[in-house]
């Protein structure tokens, strides 16, 4: 027994409640974080997991019940209250400015004026001590999502936090900065630190947490050690059943490729992504492929290429028999291509636009939704109400603002927008990132679907065991450079890592040892 498992609660929740209209967000809902303990928050996207930590920093405010900081009753009136008292949050998106460097976004987040040489120096000393990678004179925007997500805890940690709440802090991040980030944590808690440990990844909940509370429809279900428990009985806690796995791959032929890439060259821009160099792909119709990497290596880039947002030599991309290489992103969706990129919020979807209005943004040019510049609202209502009931999206009230969603729901909502249109082409970055096992399960089985139906699917992703899963090829994008791809059976974790960190091309080929893949 650990000191965490009988030591006093720094911060606890008693009986918190929260209504938005008729949804009940949180239902009398408990929780204690003890001192020197990382405590993991489990539930299904929608489970009230956002509501409850938004409380606890002092976003919202609950309807009814406590809040207690060291046993003694308080309100946190707003997010500076409970900073002040020491409660830290790492959101799940990110505000930083592109614009400014990482010493500025710091900057405007501390309490007081600093010098940005001395407050420099200050974040360079927490670097060191956490095992934190971060320059503090860099842009954020030539910054990967990984790095940025290193910028936000080292922001968080220089307020001196006695409880820190890590939301889905590992979904960007590749195994190795992962293993680096737990070791940031096991560092904390060993100070006396509390962590509140928000994630769907339940094997990484095993091996960090002391304990986990799980949450239902808002409500509390049960307080276990995750450590007794396996990620399928963790699961069927959240889920309330077995969750299903992935729907196997359907045996079909392959049919003529739907997406040629030829010698594509793009400098890097400074902001988004590092440059590409000569990269050669094919993707046939009925097949999904998989690319694999470390943030920040061209990645972005590549999607930003691919979807028209950055344009090219003409030939340099084919879709469908087209060269595409100059037209933009509406031009390739009159090519019937689908894209999804990584960032949900001011990417693929308007932050402040309702859902329905954010249906527009991928449909306006396909002709049936908007006619000589009119919006025609039964089929854009229509179209809404179809996604929203095959992609199973939950929310609260009619029509919400995209913000309003879960990270989960979200992509469910950008996914369901994209297969809708019936694309022969689809491209997603990061398909699963931050989302429930259950939806989880429900994208990579959709994706798989529309493969069967003839779609050629291309799938950037960090997450090493999602592409192994489900993809039918895997290449690793390394420095603006892309590997051969190669069948999932003739490879292995250990040799896409291996490429992940920049070794030759052949060794993403393994046949001795490789990765099996039940189809």
């Amino acid at each position: 027994m650990t000191a965490s498992d009988t030591g006093p609660a720094l911060l606890e929740a008693a009986g918190l409640t929260k209504r938005f209209g008729a949804l009940v967000a949180n239902d009398t809902v408990s929780l204690a974080i003890r001192a020197g303990e990382a405590h993991a928050l489990l539930g299904e996207n929608g489970a009230g997991k956002s509501t409850l930590v938004k409380m606890l920093c002092g976003l919202i405010q609950p309807d009814s019940g406590e809040l207690r900081y060291r046993g003694e009753p308080v309100v946190f009136s707003d997010p500076a209250t409970s900073r002040a008292r020491g409660i830290g949050v790492v959101f799940q998106h990110f505000a930083l400015f592109d614009a400014l460097t990482v010493v500025e976004n710091v900057a405007l987040g501390l309490p007081k004026p600093e010098p940005l040489g001395v407050l420099a120096k200050r974040i360079e000393a927490c670097v060191g001590r956490y095992g934190l990678s971060v320059e503090p004179w860099r842009r954020v925007g030539e910054l990967s999502v990984g790095e940025r997500q290193r910028v936000e805890i080292v922001r968080c940690l220089l307020g001196d936090p006695q409880v820190l709440i890590l939301d889905e802090p590992t979904s960007v991040l590749t195994p190795d900065e992962s293993e680096g980030l737990f070791r940031t944590v096991d560092l904390l808690t060993a100070e006396g630190r509390a962590v509140l440990f928000i994630s769907h990844k339940l094997d990484e909940v095993r091996r960090l947490c002391q304990r986990a509370t799980v949450l239902r429809g808002g409500r509390f279900i049960a307080e276990v050690d995750p450590r007794r428990e396996t990620s399928a009985s963790l699961a069927r806690l959240m889920v309330g059943a077995d969750v299903p796995r992935t729907a196997p791959l359907v045996a079909h032929e392959l049919g003529e490729p739907r997406l040629l890439v030829k010698a594509l060259t793009v400098a890097g821009d400074g902001s988004r992504g590092s440059a590409l160099h000569d990269i050669d792909l094919e993707i046939r119709a009925g097949e999904i492929l998989g690319i694999a990497g470390v943030a920040g290596n061209g990645q972005t880039t590549l999607f930003d290429a691919l979807s028209g947002e950055r344009t090219s030599d003409p030939e340099s991309i084919v879709i469908d028999k087209v060269a595409a290489g100059g037209l933009g992103p509406t031009e390739r969706r009159a090519l019937k291509a689908g894209f999804v990129p990584e960032e949900r919020l001011g990417h693929a979807a308007a932050p402040d636009m309702r859902l329905s209005d954010n249906v527009l943004l991928t449909t306006h040019g396909d002709g049936g939704i908007v006619k000589g510049g009119v919006i025609r609202r039964a089929a854009l209502q229509a179209r809404f109400a179809e996604i929203v009931k095959r992609f199973d999206v939950r929310f609260g009230g009619r029509d919400p603002k995209a913000r309003r969603l879960s990270g989960g729901n979200l992509q469910k909502f950008v996914i369901g927008r994209e297969v809708l249109r019936e694309p022969v082409l689809l491209v997603v970055d990061q398909p699963t990132w931050g989302v429930d096992a259950a939806a989880a399960t429900f994208i990579r089985t959709t994706l798989r679907q529309k493969a069967a139906e003839g779609c050629a699917v291309l799938v950037i992703s960090q997450d090493l065991d999602e592409l192994l899963e489900f993809a039918d090829r895997i290449a690793v994008m390394s420095e603006g450079r892309l590997t051969a791809p190669v069948p999932v059976a003739e490879t292995s974790r250990e040799a896409i890592g291996l490429a992940m960190g920049g070794a030759a091309q052949e060794s993403v080929h393994q046949g001795e040892g490789a990765h099996a893949v039940q189809a």
